[in-house]
């Protein structure tokens, strides 16, 4: 079945209709190609509706494991992440909702490396939203995590300003305006071709285009 399509407003008053009111725990996944938006929704969905955000990129194998394995020069792509791990802590979150703060890994872009216990999740918070590339695909240890998950949601982003914008995140933490457009090109685009082919997993999909967050 095909996820409805709907396209967020300059002030994303949709929002309000998608966000489950608060009183029970509601794990919500938010997924889509490299530079569709994906972080920033989520930091203004958290901000807007008393969540706390836990991303997928803390579940990114170390730049130490990724050499031992050979994939440093894949980084991003499916097989450098941890979905089993992933899976585990959104399991803890979802089932347990336990009475002391569970801590969950983020990703230190200075550093480019993850950085374990660094995002508490407070037993009183009810909206944990989460968000990454994969969260839909069918294979490996995504399921599971996608298992936990009581909604997920699919953003595009016209590749006009998805592409421009994915570049300029690349030179802003070090690479070259050479290096960033081939890694665009090489790395991020066959990662969004497989996120892409996973979207009609999705509850639903949001145009972010004409979306402006600090409308």
């Amino acid at each position: 079945m095909t996820p409805a399509r709907i396209p967020l407003s300059p002030d994303g008053r949709e929002l309000d209709h998608l966000v489950p009111p608060s009183g029970e725990r509601f794990l919500l996944g938010i997924t889509g190609a490299p530079g569709a938006g994906k972080s920033t929704l989520a930091a203004a969905v958290a901000a807007a509706y008393g969540g706390v955000v836990v991303p997928l990129d803390g579940f990114h194998l170390a730049d130490v494991e990724l050499e031992r394995r050979g994939l440093r020069d894949r980084k991003g792509a499916p097989e450098t992440f941890d979905p089993d791990g992933y899976a585990a802590l959104l399991a803890r979150i979802r089932l347990h909702r336990p009475d002391h703060v569970v801590m969950a890994p983020m990703f230190e872009r200075d550093l480019e490396q993850p950085l374990a216990g660094a995002i508490p999740v407070r037993p009183e918070v009810d909206l944990v939203v989460t968000e990454g590339n994969y969260l839909l695909l069918a294979d490996g240890g995504w399921p599971d995590a996608r298992a936990q998950l009581d909604a997920v949601w699919h953003v595009v982003t016209d590749d006009s300003v998805r592409l421009p914008r994915l570049i300029a995140r690349h030179e802003r933490f070090g690479k070259t305006p050479e290096r960033a457009r081939e890694w665009v090109e090489r790395v991020d685009g066959a990662n969004a071709l497989l996120v892409e082919a996973a979207a009609d997993r999705a509850d639903v999909v949001l145009d972010l285009s004409a979306w402006m967050p600090s409308a």
